[in-house]
């Protein structure tokens, strides 16, 4: 019998909905205000031949992070988000906000490795991830144009971030 197509990964763990989820609303107002560094926001991008790319926005600086994913299941894309968080400087690491993708079902193991709580936006609103528009937007078209994004080593991938809209800050922890 054939079977519908829908969303793989969370058989048996809520119907395809996130376990466990922090809403948005509750991640605090320095974040909203951008007064703050160290909250960020997170999605991914694919290129041609679904190559992932996972990107990290910071809030108040604009600084984007992007990083190549073998795949785009929870276990992968986890693992690699947890793997960058720890590379930044300890006050730079205060939240992060994602949308209801099911690459974030293992969500929890994120705030275990970092010690950064994990926010989530409402269903379809990529309007409360405003951070993430601009710089996703431009990454992924430069990325599709381009034939694949498992071509890139982590030095050609850097060059698909955008321009800063901050004056072009190298990294912000580094003055």
């Amino acid at each position: 019998m054939r079977r519908p197509v829908g969303r793989r990964g969370l058989k048996g763990k809520g119907g395809g909905k996130i376990v466990d989820t922090v809403h948005i609303s509750e991640r605090p107002a320095e974040a909203e205000d951008r007064a703050v560094p160290g909250h960020w926001e997170g999605d991914l991008l694919f290129g041609k031949a679904m190559s992932p790319i996972g990107t990290l926005v910071e809030r108040s600086t604009r600084f984007v992070l992007l990083f190549k994913l073998a795949h785009h299941d929870s276990e992968t894309v986890v693992k690699a988000l947890a793997k960058h968080i720890q590379t930044l400087p300890e006050p730079l690491r205060r939240s992060l906000t994602w949308d209801q993708g099911v690459e974030m079902a293992r969500h929890a193991q994120i705030t275990v490795d970092t010690g950064v709580q994990v926010y989530f936006c409402d269903p379809k609103s990529p309007w409360q991830r405003g951070s993430t528009r601009t710089p996703t937007g431009c990454c992924a078209s430069t990325s599709r144009a381009r034939s694949s994004t498992s071509t890139h080593s982590p030095k050609t991938s850097s060059t698909l971030s955008p321009p800063s809209s901050t004056g072009g800050l190298a990294r912000p922890w580094d003055s």
